[in-house]
């Protein structure tokens, strides 16, 4: 059976938030990223934290850092 790929901040119950260095911890901008306990990836925007959650395996992560570190999404950014 395969998780759902998307849910609420606060049906994820305790977790620790991170948001990427350089964002500040009093802004609102950007996503926030908390790694759960089965492994996968909870992202959500800064600005709406008892907002929609996405869901994403380790391995799908792994993929968009990669792709992000090798510059497939610098043309997002112009």
């Amino acid at each position: 059976m395969s998780q759902p790929h998307r849910t609420r901040a606060a049906d994820l119950g305790p977790v620790v938030w991170r948001r990427p260095a350089g964002t500040g911890d009093d802004t609102h901008d950007g996503v926030e990223f908390a790694v759960l306990d089965d492994g996968r990836v909870a992202v959500r925007n800064a600005a709406d934290p008892d907002g929609p959650v996405l869901l994403y395996t380790p391995a799908e992560i792994s993929a968009f850092v990669d792709g992000a570190k090798k510059g497939e999404f610098d043309d997002m950014l112009d």
